[in-house]
């Protein structure tokens, strides 16, 4: 019986015994086809290209096939491979073409090069173990296989309104001994974290970069305390397809990929979406002196923004800058989302110095910035959140202003320093606050208080706790004479610098702590935690500590016990953000009364009800929402009321009069002591006095009416 035979299962050219024929030139990187693999990469400039196959470990390659000439179609090299094995392989390739630094071009066919779109890298399979410093070929391009079962696993899409956000490392989350797990570090640990996470009311861990990079770069002996200074963070991209091998368990197994699936998988079964702070904006690369892995020899001038002179522009402040809307990069940033998006069901993406991505190639702001609008529009990432830090090294900061199109929201930067000031006592931050606890209108009036990602403390800076115990950073540790890392804190010791056996002032940070938490989480727009804050993580005032694999950043779990009323605080005030859908609006407060409820949806009060102080001096602010007016009148709410009293001293706020048959109970009182300060959900008890309440210096209270 005759059969159809597709000719493209067949080789054409065969060399040494390797047999292969013309590739097909989409997808760009390396895919299983019939019979073989398909390679595909593109070069603009490139003379000529030369496909590097090893097995796995081997440090010499056992072929090396050059494209032949009519294997290019335009500037793209494709190629099928038959009768490879797709388990034991790792590729990469190498580029000839004009070595001329002036004009952009920097090849040199010596070099082994990644494929930027390979879906592993092989070579780093465990974390800090030591490399071959001889190897030709270090960071090795590896083929996955598609085969993971995500039984009926889906992005869970949850309203971004409904969020608390977890910023997380994924070693330093469970690297301490005192986090008591199996395999420690890696994506597994998490897993075995996953009900702590539903205890304290996460229901989205931002997982700081998992792609691929090595954590020796730029590794050395700390001058100051004898350690290995590290590549800590990661936020030096090999590779942008990549889940890093040195955060599995299982990397050294080549296994990275289905274990990063089953913590993904085990995360949204749990309700908790998973978000990736993505770093397209530089390489592991670096400038002119770094090293030459994968883009830079490939396709430089595609690649990165150049100057006139042909060296690297550095508005990421780490030594180059790619070139995000060249539209042959743009397609790489699109693809790797949407490859993440689809293949690891991931919810959202948190991009690092994002106002890069909206530069064009010589470094100016674009006014409509084509890599924002096409991830914006992308079908495949429509209900995928989009999460951009709107500034960048080179000095363009765009809180407020940053290229949204209906889809972005951006890390608040101004909530975090509005918050600290006000906390510390600051003057003239009353009119301010009002702004921020609304989801900061006034920066995003047309957007919704949905794109203010509030957050006080995060990865970057001191911790909640080294906020209210450090007036000046600590950075010695870091190897350079204290000189990196922000001098703009907004922070205050309370009257010691660092730790004390002072109980009064220990009382004091736990409860500018508590007061903290309890703004970030009546605020409305979407709240961000640092991991371990909610327990008064310390990094001993190090406020930069992306170098360090040591206790400055593994999460110290014996602290739930030291500061048990920190965590138990923690835990019962996201509780109380999750009962209230009147602090979790999707749009803006209007003002007014448009339910018929006899009250506006937020009011603003003083120590007078009605009569909120905005002068320069004053530290007391009061607001109430309306219940009535929930999710836009569709959900009905108690009344909520708020007092912030940053002056030294206790002050009796009035309370607003109620309508008949509803009273004030006590939700939150920080100046209390621990078991006192917080209240059950439902469990609150009445006020003896309902026209006014005395409200604790330095404290912050919240009632809630029913």
């Amino acid at each position: 019986m005759a059969t159809d035979i597709r000719i493209d299962y067949y080789p054409t050219h065969e060399q040494e015994g390797i047999k292969f024929r013309r590739g097909h030139v989409l997808p760009f990187g390396a895919t299983m086809v019939p019979n073989g693999i398909n390679f595909s990469i593109y070069s603009s400039e490139a003379i000529d290209c030369t496909l590097v196959l090893f097995e796995r470990g081997e440090l010499a390659p056992f072929a090396e096939i050059r494209f032949p000439e009519e294997f290019r179609t335009g500037n793209v090299y494709s190629m099928i491979v038959f009768d490879l094995d797709y388990e034991r392989l790792e590729y990469g390739y190498r580029m000839d073409g004009p070595f001329n630094p002036e004009k952009g071009h920097r090849f040199d066919k010596s070099i082994i090069l990644s494929d930027p779109y390979a879906k592993a890298i092989g070579g780093r399979d465990t974390w800090l173990a030591k490399p071959n410093w001889d190897d030709v070929y270090p960071y090795r391009s590896r083929l996955v296989f598609e085969d993971f079962d995500w039984e009926n696993d889906h992005p869970l899409e949850t309203p971004i309104e409904d969020l608390v956000i977890y910023e997380m490392h994924v070693r330093g989350f469970t690297q301490h001994p005192s986090a008591e797990v199996k395999n420690p570090g890696t994506f597994a640990a998490i897993r075995s974290k996953i009900a702590y996470l539903k205890e304290l009311g996460i229901n989205c861990v931002e997982l700081m970069p998992i792609y691929e990079f090595d954590e020796w770069e730029n590794s050395k002996e700390n001058p100051v305390t004898g350690g290995l200074i590290v590549n800590f963070w990661g936020y030096s991209t090999v590779n942008f397809f990549s889940p890093k091998a040195g955060y599995a368990a299982t990397g050294k197994f080549g296994m990275q990929v289905d274990e990063l699936k089953t913590l993904i998988k085990e995360l949204h079964k749990n309700g908790i979406e998973v978000m990736l702070d993505v770093v397209f904006n530089h390489t592991a690369e670096g400038d002119h002196r770094g090293h030459t892995i994968s883009f830079r020899g490939i396709d430089n001038k595609t690649y990165y923004m150049l100057t006139p002179e042909g060296y690297y522009f550095n508005f990421s402040g780490t030594g180059n800058t790619l070139n995000c809307n060249n539209p042959v990069v743009r397609n790489m940033v699109l693809d790797c989302l949407r490859y993440w998006a689809a293949d690891y069901h991931i919810d959202g993406f948190r991009f690092d110095l994002a106002a890069i991505l909206g530069r064009d190639q010589n470094g100016a702001p674009l006014s409509n910035p084509p890599l924002l609008e096409s991830l914006a529009h992308d079908p495949i990432l429509a209900k995928c959140k989009l999460v951009a830090e709107a500034w960048d090294a080179g000095g363009l900061y765009q809180v407020g202003s940053f290229p949204a199109y209906g889809r972005w929201a951006e890390w608040n930067g101004k909530y975090r320093d509005g918050i600290r000031k006000f906390l510390k006592g600051d003057d003239g931050l009353v009119g301010k606050m009002a702004q921020l606890v609304q989801g900061s209108p006034d920066l995003y009036y047309y957007r919704g208080p949905t794109a203010s990602i509030n957050f006080i403390a995060c990865h970057d800076g001191f911790t909640l706790y080294d906020l209210f115990a450090y007036n000046e950073k600590h950075n010695i540790a870091n190897g350079e004479n204290n000189n990196d890392g922000g001098n703009d804190n907004d922070s205050w010791n309370h009257g010691v610098e660092g730790e004390t056996e002072d109980a009064g002032i220990n009382q004091l940070r736990h409860r500018q702590i508590k007061n903290a938490l309890s703004i970030l989480m009546v605020s409305q727009g979407v709240p961000m935690i640092l991991s371990g804050d909610e327990m008064g993580v310390t990094k001993f005032g190090n406020n930069n500590t992306y170098c360090h694999d040591n206790e400055l950043n593994w999460t110290d779990w014996g602290l739930l016990k030291k500061n048990d009323d920190i965590y138990f605080f923690a835990r019962h005030i996201l509780r109380f953000r999750r009962a209230h859908p009147v602090l979790r609006s999707a749009t803006h407060f209007q003002h007014r009364d448009y339910v018929g409820s006899g009250f506006p949806d937020i009011s603003f009060h003083g120590t007078q009800a009605w009569k909120p102080d905005y002068s320069d001096s004053s530290k007391c602010l009061a607001f109430m929402l309306d219940g009535a007016h929930a999710k836009n009148g569709t959900i009905k709410d108690d009344m909520i009321y708020v007092a912030m009293n940053t002056y030294w001293d206790a002050l009796y706020y009035e309370l607003p009069v109620l309508s008949a048959g509803r009273n004030w109970y006590l939700a939150v009182n920080t100046s209390m002591p621990s078991g006192e300060d917080i209240f059950e959900i439902g469990k609150e008890p009445i006020l003896s006095e309902q026209g006014r309440f005395l409200v604790g210096g330095r404290s912050t209270v919240i009632l809630v009416g029913k």
